[in-house]
């Protein structure tokens, strides 16, 4: 499979590689691999698109700059969480700086069409974040991959626990935009299989953070919980919203871990206690977790999160395509077979992908501890995504 205009495989850039890599002065030539990273670097999700790249470049950095042989050249363009301007942006990737894998991105909307230009154009796509359903259901492809997950999982896992801990109604409040409306739906469909009931569902526009009138309304309606997803900013001042309320005493509060990864130091300590569920979490046993924490620390001087781990794990995704691409050429079909078939060695533990190139993962029960999600309990082990109307062409 190649790109539009009958090309069958990628372009091959071949260039002098560094001294380094020069085996006892002989001259040798290293292919490179063009990295078109789409990712918001300003506005609500500006952390979440830094991590995801200083993962991805941590990883590439631990194989000595190059993956599968090839040097890793980066072509970067902020997305700003805009989905009016993803077409021109991913195009611009595509056909102006002719990259051979896009990896982006954050935002939902901005990722749907983000992925139309990769099925449109035969790129090989890489999501190291957003959720959407679509992009691994109806509208998957065989050239876009998940490093993340859908909205569902750990929405999905979330609503077995809150059924778990004796919850009868519950009322959720998001977003109005795809990952929030999916999560919503994916925990509706685990609360309700266990007996619950989503007694109402309340909405707001992207990116507003009004809270106050929400609020107020769910003070009123009195249900046993409430269930959110928020992300980024947003997320942080929902929490602290919450909390000054007074809410946070008398109506337990649970959501998508993306509500309290990487927003906890912001929250200043009303988030204190929440609990939340995703597919990583603080306090893993696994060697890879401690050895990937303890390098990231040291470059960046900072703890990882969720957002760090996806990207990283893009990168170890594309690795495992381009060690099946030999030769000087890429052959993106042998790169998917690659890619489908491998087992990811991830800081959340290991994880495989489903058919429809999503991780098939433990989702995690954290609660909040200073800055820290804690491990509490596998919630849901090796869940994969129902990857409803995904039809592989």
């Amino acid at each position: 499979m190649g790109k539009a205009q009958g090309r069958n495989t990628f372009r091959t850039i071949v260039a002098l590689t560094a001294a380094a890599v020069i085996p006892l002065g002989t001259a040798h030539a290293a292919e490179k691999v063009k990295v078109g990273l789409m990712l918001p670097y300003t506005g609500t999700y500006a952390a979440l698109g830094n991590a995801i790249t200083n993962g991805f470049k941590q990883y590439v950095a631990e194989q000595g700059g190059t993956l599968g042989g090839r040097e890793v050249q980066y072509f970067v363009v902020d997305d700003e969480s805009d989905p009016s301007k993803a077409t021109e942006n991913a195009s611009k990737l595509v056909k102006r700086d002719d990259v051979d894998v896009l990896v982006g991105t954050v935002h939902s909307g901005v990722a749907l069409a983000m992925a139309k230009v990769a099925r449109d154009t035969k790129t090989l796509m890489i999501i190291p974040n957003a959720g959407a359903d679509e992009l691994t259901g109806p509208l998957c492809a065989p050239n876009v991959f998940r490093s993340s997950f859908t909205n569902w999982q750990p929405a999905y896992g979330m609503g077995k626990v809150a059924a778990e801990r004796g919850h009868k109604n519950i009322v959720t409040l998001t977003w109005k935009y795809a990952a929030g409306e999916q999560a919503v739906n994916g925990f509706k469909e685990a609360f309700e299989k266990a007996g619950g009931k989503v007694a109402k569902e309340l909405y707001l526009p992207f990116p507003n953070v009004e809270f106050q009138p929400y609020l107020t309304e769910i003070a009123n309606l009195k249900h046993d919980a409430v269930f959110v997803f928020f992300a980024g900013g947003g997320a942080a001042k929902f929490v602290k919203d919450y909390d000054a309320a007074g809410l946070k005493k008398s109506i337990p509060l649970y959501g998508s871990g993306f509500l309290t990864d990487g927003t906890l130091e912001a929250m200043g300590g009303a988030g204190e206690g929440l609990l939340t569920t995703l597919h990583y979490a603080d306090g893993l046993t696994n060697a890879k977790d401690k050895a990937f924490r303890s390098a990231y620390e040291a470059q960046y001087k900072m703890p990882p999160d969720v957002y760090a781990v996806q990207g990283y794990d893009a990168a170890q995704m594309l690795r495992a395509g381009l060690d099946a691409a030999k030769g000087p050429e890429l052959d993106q079909a042998a790169m998917i077979k690659a890619m489908e078939a491998a087992k990811i060695d991830s800081p959340r533990g290991a994880f495989t992908l489903s058919k429809a190139h999503n991780p098939v993962q433990d989702i995690y029960l954290r609660e909040a501890a200073g800055n820290q999600n804690k491990f509490v309990s596998v919630a849901e082990r090796a869940l994969e995504d129902p990857a409803r109307g995904c039809r592989m062409k």
